[in-house]
């Protein structure tokens, strides 16, 4: 199984395939079983080639972000208090 699969339920998938081919015209009803393994194939196949994470991994990439925000912005302002006092020293030095 295929890790972009972890994510969607793969019960949900069979059901999906499942309503596909109970919605055939009734001369098809030979051909409902072969359609739905068809149908349930291609849906987690397409499922497959997705570029899915779980709700886990997202949950923590987020937190890491925002870790990381709250990181640079206290960088921001330890830059912008060390560059207020290094002109704050060159000033007096520039006036004589």
């Amino acid at each position: 199984m295929q890790k972009g699969l972890n994510m969607i339920r793969l019960k949900a998938l069979d059901d999906l395939a499942h309503r596909l081919s109970e919605l055939l015209p009734p001369g098809l009803e030979d051909a409902r079983v072969d359609l739905e393994k068809n149908f349930r194939a291609a849906l987690h196949s397409g499922f497959g080639k997705l570029d899915l994470v779980t709700r886990e991994e997202f949950d923590v990439q987020r937190a890491v972000l925002l870790r990381t925000r709250e990181k640079l912005a206290l960088l921001e302002r330890m830059l912008g208090d060390m560059e207020a006092r290094l002109d704050a020293q060159q000033s007096p030095q520039t006036r004589n």
